[in-house]
């Protein structure tokens, strides 16, 4: 009897009633971690993933920091008793499939290539949460931060994004949507490049780009940066700004996003002024 009350209790706790927002929501993917935390009423969300907490890849680092912690291991999402289970389509397959077929309700989100996908996960968000309103909020002032950015200049630089290991953004990317947002031509695009993609050292000190958005080499050597330390690339950066866009402003699609267009755009406008 009491291994069918435990089944019943578990059976309840992960269908709530139709209409009803969910009590207490677990996030195992760090894009889903912050638009639940941007948009959860006080002790909806119970636990998000530890990337949440990684001021590197997470804009809500200081914010995640009450909530439980989880890993996104099927055994301890169970036994957290969840209502409404956040993953992204490429978050740990094995536990969503297990968790799914435990009965638990898994609402998978897709990564956003563009700021209408960003629109769309965030209704859908707030429709999950019972928060449309707030998201509404939210949205309002995205699109209040992304009107802010002037427009496209006559004279408009091009702007090569060179990540670890020579890879780049071109187009169908939220990287590649930013740029555009931000009033600049993006190398990718311009190369012809979809999604992401290698970008030797030769190909981007040939294209001759106007500005470079990248990360400065770590401090220790790191192969993963070995072309940041070439000294094609810094002869390439003569006279040019190395523009260092944080990753977490484009890791996840978010109204945050709108942060990295403005940091381009200003870099634009100073590279305008020159």
């Amino acid at each position: 009897m009491a291994g069918l009350a435990t089944a019943i209790a578990l059976f309840a706790a992960a269908h709530p009633a139709r209409g009803e927002a969910p009590k207490r929501v677990v996030s195992m993917n760090l894009c889903t971690d912050q638009l639940a935390m941007l948009m959860a009423s006080d002790g909806q969300l119970y636990s998000v993933s530890h990337l949440a907490k990684d001021p590197a890849a997470s804009v809500l680092a200081e914010e995640a920091a009450p909530f439980v912690t989880n890993h996104g291991l099927a055994e301890e999402i169970f036994l957290m008793k969840p209502d409404l289970i956040l993953s992204g389509t490429y978050t740990t397959r094995a536990t969503v499939d297990i968790l799914k077929r435990l009965g638990f309700r898994v609402e998978e989100f897709q990564p956003e290539s563009s700021f209408d996908d960003i629109r769309a996960n965030v209704r859908r968000m707030g429709t999950l949460l019972g928060r449309d309103a707030r998201a509404e909020e939210l949205l309002q002032a995205m699109d209040a931060a992304l009107a802010s950015v002037p427009s496209r200049s006559a004279k408009t630089p091009t702007i090569a994004l060179y990540y670890a290991n020579q890879f780049t953004s071109g187009r169908d990317t939220l990287a590649g949507e930013v740029v555009n947002r931000a009033g600049l031509n993006n190398l990718g695009e311009k190369l012809g490049l979809q999604g992401t993609q290698k970008l030797s050292l030769e190909q981007l000190v040939m294209a001759k780009p106007d500005l470079i958005a990248a990360h400065d080499a770590y401090p220790a050597p790191a192969l993963a940066y070995e072309a940041q330390v070439h000294p094609a690339f810094r002869a390439a950066l003569q006279g040019k700004d190395l523009i260092d866009v944080p990753d977490k402003y484009w890791i996840c699609g978010a109204p945050f996003t709108a942060q990295a267009v403005k940091l381009l755009s200003d870099a634009a406008q100073r590279e305008s002024h020159k």
